[in-house]
């Protein structure tokens, strides 16, 4: 008898969902979201603008969402400095799904997405579940862990002939940001590939760290993609966006659902970004409770990678599957994302930094590496691979 196994698509059989352990414990930092509830007044404002929505939801919300995109391009030209119209904006349940509107545009079989690995799990696993092949291209090949320069990005994009290059600026789960001279490179290398830079973290940056916004002009193939999860503390509001060229985001009709956007989430993404000062109020703090992490972290003889997101990767663990364990014993969750020796935190409140880094001294005396380098390799050995297709935390 034929089961559902055997019905399903050969490349998804024996993978396992993207996810992470949803456990009840006292500090949770493995998912990356802003510790701090919004503020009453956005609450209200979300509350009213429901209620004002909710006698219509009869009809179909606006298929076009213009104010939504109105409001958020008016937000990216503010934070920015870089005009950005209407009709550069495209926006969807979460930057996971803008992200698959793109893929389904411009992959899709007979089609390659170049990735630098480690990067963000779900760029390899939204590309290979619509059928476009998947390239992990590598970091680290500059001489420092994690680092993406211009010339290896420039060689491996010769070497593969992408037609999707996805970056990441800062990148997850390394925290580190790119130079523009590194998208300028990619962008030039690879004439017929569209460009993604994911920016979901943009907010957190560290001054002077520049945003790919800035290279829109001109540049048709480029696509800037930011999130409201993270710094507007919006996670649970799941509204995702990206700005680029208006024949691009022309295009991404052709494959959108019919009214993807209900009128609740633009309804209530309307009302955060009326409030935008209020809601990045958090911003700073967090940015205050991240480099708190990365000198103490130093100070207690472990390798915190400097991050410009709101989250610290940091190695120079013996076993980082049982530091996790040991840390999820005094009830700090934190993220393993497969890449041996390493661990990453989010950065959260001072209490949630207070409770994360006593448990790390409690620990870090019998978790530390014995032998140097503890520096990850450049490339993870053949039967490692870099970066897990689907990314789990190790389970309780």
């Amino acid at each position: 008898m034929t089961g559902i196994h055997d019905l399903l698509r050969e490349d998804l059989r024996g993978s396992t969902p993207y996810g992470a352990p949803q456990l009840d414990v006292p500090v949770r930092l493995n998912t990356n979201e802003n510790s701090y509830p919004l503020p009453p007044d956005v609450v209200a404002e979300i509350t009213r603008a429901v209620g004002t929505v909710a006698a219509g939801l009869n009809r179909y919300p606006d298929r076009e969402f213009t104010e939504l995109r109105g409001a958020l391009a008016a937000y990216l030209g503010q934070s920015s400095g870089v005009p950005v119209v209407t009709e550069q904006v495209w926006a969807g349940n979460g930057s996971n799904e803008v992200l698959q509107h793109v893929v389904q545009a411009f992959g899709g079989p007979g089609r390659t997405a170049l990735g630098f690995t480690p990067a963000y799990s779900m760029h390899p696993i939204i590309a290979t579940t619509l059928g476009t092949r998947w390239v992990d291209g590598l970091r680290g090949q500059g001489g420092q862990p994690f680092d993406l320069t211009a010339a290896s990005a420039v060689a491996q994009v010769q070497a593969h002939d992408p037609n999707l290059v996805f970056l990441c600026s800062p990148n997850n789960p390394t925290g580190t940001a790119l130079g523009l001279d590194v998208v300028e490179a990619v962008y030039a290398a690879a004439p017929r590939a569209v460009v993604v830079v994911d920016e979901a973290y943009a907010e957190f940056a560290r001054p002077g760290t520049p945003s790919a916004l800035t290279l829109l002009e001109a540049r048709d193939r480029l696509v800037v993609t930011r999130t409201m999860s993270k710094a507007f503390a919006f996670a649970g509001g799941r509204l995702g966006y990206l700005a680029a060229d208006p024949e691009f985001t022309e295009a991404l009709r052709l494959v959108r659902l019919p009214y993807h956007l209900s009128a609740p989430t633009q309804a209530i993404a309307l009302a955060a970004l009326r409030h935008a000062e209020a809601m990045l109020g958090s911003v700073e703090a967090i940015k205050a409770q991240r480099d708190r992490i990365v000198d103490t972290l130093t100070s207690l003889g472990l390798e915190p990678v400097p991050s410009d997101a709101n989250f610290v990767l940091f190695g120079g663990l013996a076993d980082a599957a049982q530091t996790w364990h040991e840390l999820l014993d005094r009830g700090v969750l934190v993220r393993d994302v497969g890449i041996p020796h390493y661990l990453r935190v989010t950065a959260g409140t001072p209490a949630e930094t207070d409770a994360f880094l006593a448990a790390m001294a409690q620990v870090a005396p019998t978790s530390l590496r014995s032998t140097a380098p503890q520096s990850v390799p450049q490339s993870a050995p053949p039967s490692v691979p870099p970066l897990p297709l689907l990314a789990e935390e190790r389970p309780a």
